[in-house]
């Protein structure tokens, strides 16, 4: 530190008596960094993973999805949505999430999740991204979803969405359901 920085740092310290004092007399020891690194790298690791994920979900890329995940991967769904709920394995659901929005994203524009990190810690990342759909009348919707996804020994092993409006998400697939049964 410069002559400068002390000079300013003991002047804010007299002016700011209040003021948190700066611990320069307990070193860091190289195993205390090297565990910080660690962690960091993990955090790292998994928020690189988790972005891998949602590309292979919007690529529909189903082998590269399986390599991220768990065998005993479970999801948590909110329970107001028709394939809402909790659910183990690998095995697509033939209500589940996939089977429902598929035919809602013909186009690529539809498949974007615009995923956006918004914290990683440890083995939990919490991801921001949109689920987006178009119905073939053209009705379309655009929601925001929270994610929380945990992972272990670097594979994803569970994930809980949380829908900021799952009311609208509800009533497009209703609309939906509506369009595709009438001729």
């Amino acid at each position: 530190m410069s002559n400068g920085h002390w000079i300013i740092l003991t002047l804010a310290m007299w002016v700011f008596p209040g003021m948190p004092r700066p611990v320069f007399s307990q070193g860091v020891s190289k195993s205390d960094c090297i565990g910080e690194v660690a962690m960091l790298s993990k955090e790292q690791e998994n928020s690189k993973t988790i972005l891998a994920i949602f590309r292979s979900i919007e690529e529909r890329n189903n082998a590269q999805f399986q390599s991220y995940i768990q065998l005993e991967f479970e999801i948590h769904w909110p329970l107001s949505l028709p394939y809402g709920g909790a659910f183990r394995g690998l095995e697509p659901q033939p209500h589940g999430w996939g089977a429902t929005w598929q035919p809602l994203q013909p186009t690529e524009a539809e498949r974007k999740m615009d995923a956006k990190i918004v914290a990683a810690q440890g083995d939990d990342v919490v991801v921001l991204w949109h689920q987006r759909g178009r119905t073939p009348k053209g009705d379309s919707l655009d929601e925001e979803v929270l994610g929380l996804y945990h992972f272990r020994e670097g594979k994803l092993a569970r994930a809980q969405m949380f829908y900021f409006d799952t009311a609208a998400v509800a009533r497009f697939l209703a609309k939906m359901k509506e369009q595709s049964a009438v001729p």
